[in-house]
């Protein structure tokens, strides 16, 4: 059986972004065979010290080998040092972005591979 798919995200802009499968959020986790809302105020995210290694853990349990992580437009979000580390202690391959590029990069890499994403739709 062959892995499942990472959602297309078909459509961003400020604040608002449309997933395959998924419809319309602020804010996605995105993995290979879904993705849901991405709630913050679950691992207390916040724009410093940025995305938590808790963050994307969730990533890796779907079968994600790739990870991207959008800045935000503005590159406001940043990521925590032991976000990184932990990705590298897992031997995935991490990128990171403003969201534009990210989202093209996602999309580009979910036809071919199992990747996953954290997109944030603001500054």
């Amino acid at each position: 059986m062959p892995p499942a798919r990472s959602p297309r995200i078909q459509e961003i802009s400020w604040g608002r972004m449309t997933v395959d499968g998924l419809g319309e959020g602020k804010d996605f986790k995105l993995y290979p065979g879904g993705g849901r809302s991405w709630d913050w105020t679950e691992t207390g995210t916040r724009h410093e010290p940025g995305i938590q290694p808790a963050d994307v853990e969730e990533l890796l349990d779907n079968g994600a080998t790739r990870v991207v992580l959008s800045e935000g437009f503005d590159g406001r979000l940043r990521v925590d040092p032991a976000t990184l580390r932990f990705l590298q202690e897992r031997a995935a391959e991490v990128h990171v972005a403003r969201t534009g590029e990210a989202v093209e990069l996602y999309n580009t890499l979910a036809v071919r591979e199992p990747v996953g994403g954290l997109f944030h739709s603001t500054c």
